[in-house]
């Protein structure tokens, strides 16, 4: 059996083992805990940075180093700082390098390779790039709004910076303590801070910690506010009212005085001031102009529009006062204006009629209980207020409006300037009596009147709204004696519907017996109308058989399209014999209060039957007749239009006035037989 194979075998291992062995001798010459080594800036010379583990007998040294010289290796194997290190010349990325190699005879020497990495410490403060910084902010900006960041540097990476401002009203404030955008917090107003100076403060610890080592950096904040333009112009001068966040100035207006008929060459003199504006925006002083918004309808006057002086451009005619609207606005954004009045007064250059009362005299009343400012009346028993009125006739409608009035003498009235007269204290019942003066204020002419003023005891005045009994039943018997005549005036109408009705029943008859004539309801017929004398007592009264008869010509339809004369004419044969009854009547007739019954007949013989009444046609009457006729000439056209509307009165006289005529044509016919 061949054993050379495993004795090879052996042999490798054995040789593979004294190798490893061999290594490990050589590895444990010399070592370190961990191949990567901190150390704190800012270190100490001399300071440890690592000890060298190694074996006795065992030589360690340094034999490469990046950078050079840091560091060195004493007697107890202890790796130790040559130099003091900074973190901030440190490259981070690039951590030291360090080279050992460890020796002993007989054994292979051992090579270390140590990499030094610093750590940095908070041993840098903080620090703002400028010491002065300046930003801007328009006034009336939106709370939290931000106007700027600024932001410090701490060489120290490891440090985190926290922040703080001080403000010195609380306009301004950080967002966070480390986010050091700087807010708006106040509304600003331009016109009450025009500048905010304020410190911000970088720490390298928490705001309020109590670490040892802290660092802070200061930088100093100016915020200049700008002004907007949200005003308009100020007339000047004015008063300033400040509504919340808003400032107004209200101008009183101006007066000056200019002489009638006279034109002034200068500018106007004017109080408080000339025309003056400025600009509300103090911080803008846009430039104002001046323009006239009415009141110069004539154009008398002129203002300059740069200056706002008014001149004239002719004299004033008419008496004043005039009330110019003025309008101050920026030359650059006219939206922005405002606007005030000018008064201007008219004097005159000299008066040739002093101020006169209407009157030489008054009187009035008044009741001692009416108190004091009570007004005088007129009378006892009046409720007017009593007025004393002037007049000058200086002017054109006699009106003067710088009069005023006052009482001569006496303490116990005055007078206002409108001229009511009122109490100025308690008086007792009595007369009094005064002086009154009416002064012209701009030359000081006057004229006087006389007043009496009768004070009454307590109670005795009457009062407005007040009324006896007696005015009760007075006004009570009126209303009384009112209601009494409408009713009478009721009935009146009332009966003459009544008989109005029935007088048209009978003209209906008049109408029917008509047609039947004519053979029909056609035009009007020409021919004549004869009534006979005998039936002048029939028991159909006579004044209502005319009525009918003058009624029914009336009644004739106009016939249009023709050129005919419509001309009708109407006569009444009269005669004393009295025909026989006839059987063959048309119809009979309605019997009303008593009458007899009428029996209308158409016939061509002439009959003498009582009873009846007889109609013949033109050319059936003889000539030779020697009952007497009267030919009454028709005095009109009829109107057949019975629908109008005519009032019950005129209808009433019409019938009067035809039975009157009728009567007077019957007394005619008599005397002549």
């Amino acid at each position: 059996m061949d054993l050379r194979p495993k004795g090879a075998a052996v042999f490798i291992f054995l040789l593979v083992i004294f190798t490893f062995s061999k290594c490990s001798e050589a590895q444990d010459l010399c070592s370190v805990p961990l191949p990567f080594i901190f150390i704190k800036e800012n270190n100490t010379i001399d300071a440890l940075v690592t000890t060298i583990n190694a074996a006795e007998g065992v030589t360690a040294v340094i034999t490469g180093q990046n950078p050079p010289d840091l560091f060195d290796i004493n007697d107890e194997y202890q790796l130790i700082a040559k130099t003091v290190m900074d973190y901030e010349k440190f490259d981070k990325d690039n951590p030291y390098l360090v080279n050992i190699e460890c020796t002993k005879p007989g054994s292979t020497s051992t090579s270390l390779l140590l990499r030094i990495v610093l750590e940095d410490i908070n041993d840098n403060p903080p620090s703002f790039k400028e010491s002065w910084y300046s930003l801007e902010v328009k006034e009336l900006t939106k709370v939290d709004t931000s106007v700027g960041l600024i932001t410090a540097t701490d060489p120290d990476e490891s440090d985190r910076l926290y922040y703080r401002l001080e403000s010195p009203e609380g306009e301004f404030d950080v967002e966070t303590s480390f986010n050091p955008n700087i807010l708006v917090k106040k509304l600003l107003d331009y016109d009450k801070v025009k500048q905010v100076t304020m410190t911000l403060y970088a720490q390298d610890t928490q705001i309020g910690s109590s670490a040892e080592v802290s660092h802070t950096a200061t930088a100093t904040v100016v915020v200049n506010i700008i002004d907007i333009d949200n005003r308009p112009p100020w007339f000047q001068p004015c008063t300033e009212y400040i509504f919340e966040t808003s400032t107004v100035c209200i101008n009183s207006g101006y007066n000056g005085v200019v002489t009638l008929k006279e034109q002034e060459t200068d500018p106007l003199k004017l109080m408080p001031g000339p025309v003056y504006g400025i600009d509300g925006d103090a911080g803008i002083k846009e430039l104002i102009g001046y323009t006239f918004m009415g009141g110069n309808e004539d154009g008398i006057f002129n203002i300059n529009t740069d200056t706002g002086n008014i001149t004239m451009l002719k004299p004033v005619d008419v008496v004043g006062p005039f009330v110019l609207t003025v309008m101050a606005f920026q030359k650059l954004n006219p939206d922005q204006f405002a606007t005030t009045t000018v008064i201007l007064k008219v004097a005159l250059t000299a008066s040739e009629f002093p101020p006169k009362f209407t009157k030489e005299s008054y009187e009035g009343f008044i009741s001692e209980d009416a108190g004091v400012d009570s007004l005088v009346l007129e009378g006892k028993t009046s409720n007017r207020a009593l007025r004393v009125q002037a007049t000058d006739e200086d002017f054109s409608n006699g009106y003067n409006p710088n009069l005023r009035f006052e009482i001569v003498d006496g303490t116990d009235f005055y007078i206002t300037p409108e001229g009511f007269i009122l109490m100025a204290k308690a008086v007792t019942p009595g007369t009094v009596n005064l002086e009154m003066r009416v002064i012209d204020t701009e030359n000081d002419e006057s004229s006087t009147a006389s007043l009496v003023v009768e004070i009454t005891p307590g109670g005795q005045l009457g009062k407005a709204g007040d009324f006896t009994s007696g005015d009760m039943a007075a006004v009570g018997a009126t209303l009384a004696v009112f209601v009494v005549i409408c009713l009478v005036c009721i009935g009146l109408l009332a009966h003459r519907i009544k008989g109005h009705n029935a007088a048209w029943k009978k003209l209906s008859e008049a109408s029917i017996f008509r047609s039947t004539l004519g053979g029909g309801s056609g035009g009007p017929k020409e021919g004549m109308q004869y009534i006979n004398e005998s039936f002048q007592n029939d028991g159909d009264t006579p004044d209502n058989s005319r009525f009918a008869a003058d009624l029914e010509n009336k009644l004739e339809p106009e016939q249009s399209g023709t050129s005919q004369e419509k001309i009708t004419r109407s006569a009444f044969l009269q005669t004393n014999s009295k025909p026989p009854a006839d059987s063959s009547s048309l119809a009979d007739s309605e019997n009303t209060d008593g009458e007899k019954e009428v029996k209308p007949i158409l016939t061509k013989e002439r009959r003498t039957d009582e009873g009846y009444k007889s109609v013949w046609f033109r050319e059936d009457i003889d000539p030779d007749t020697k009952e007497e006729v009267v030919i009454i000439p028709d005095t009109g056209e009829a109107d057949g239009d019975h629908e109008d509307d005519e009032d019950d009165d005129s209808e009433e006289d019409d019938e009067d006035d035809l039975r009157t005529d009728m009567d007077l044509e019957d007394d005619d016919r008599l005397t002549s037989m």
